[in-house]
C-alpha cells in the first residue's frame, strides 16, 4: 500500500459524508426518478472523488479497505437513523405539500425542484384530469407524489399509538 491504512479509513470517511450531505441536499428524487442530467452528476461526482480517496494508492488491499469503510459507514448511518430521531430528521426529508384545495402551491413545487410536466404527468397517473380536481397532492419522501382527489371521501379515525417507556 502506498499510503497508511488510517489514511485511507479517512479519506473515504470524509469523502462519504460529503456525498451523503450533497445528496440529502440534492432533494427527494429516488434513483428510479434521476433525469438524465441527475445521472451524469452524480457518475461525474463518483469519478472525480475517487482519487480523492485512493490517493497515490492503487492496491487491491486499499481497494478492500475502502469498500469496508464505505460499507461500514453505510451500516452506521442507516442503524443511526432508525434509533435517532434527531438523526432521521437530518438525513429525511419531510414530505411536502405541493397542491391544496385546487391549486399549485409554486413556491414549493420550485424549491422541491418538481416542474410542471412532472406534477401533471402524476395527476394523469392517479386519474385526475386537473388540479382543479385536487384536494391535496403531496411529494412524498421517496420523491414519488401522492394525489387526493377532491370527491375522496374523508374518513377519520381514531388512532392508538402505543409509546414506549426506555428504561434508564
Amino acid at each position: 500500500m502506498a499510503i497508511p491504512a488510517w489514511e485511507l479509513v479517512v479519506r473515504s470517511t470524509v469523502i462519504y459524508i460529503a456525498m451523503l450531505i450533497g445528496l440529502r441536499l440534492f432533494g427527494k428524487r429516488e434513483i428510479g426518478q434521476f433525469t438524465l442530467f441527475d445521472l451524469v452528476a452524480v457518475l461525474l461526482v463518483a469519478n472525480a472523488v475517487q482519487p480523492a480517496m485512493t490517493g497515490p494508492d492503487s492496491s487491491l488491499v486499499g481497494g478492500l479497505l475502502i469498500i469496508g469503510t464505505l460499507l461500514v459507514l453505510n451500516w452506521g448511518v442507516g442503524t443511526l437513523r432508525l434509533r435517532s430521531p434527531l438523526f432521521r430528521r437530518i438525513l429525511q426529508p419531510r414530505p411536502t405539500v405541493i397542491a391544496q384545495d385546487g391549486h399549485w402551491i409554486t413556491d414549493a413545487l420550485r424549491r422541491e425542484g418538481v416542474d410542471a410536466e412532472e406534477a401533471e404527468m402524476a395527476l394523469r397517473e392517479h386519474g385526475v384530469e386537473s388540479i382543479e380536481q385536487v384536494k391535496l397532492a403531496v411529494l412524498e419522501l421517496d420523491g414519488s407524489i401522492s394525489i387526493v382527489p377532491l370527491d375522496s371521501r374523508t374518513i377519520r379515525t381514531r388512532r392508538r399509538v402505543r409509546m414506549l417507556r426506555q428504561r434508564p
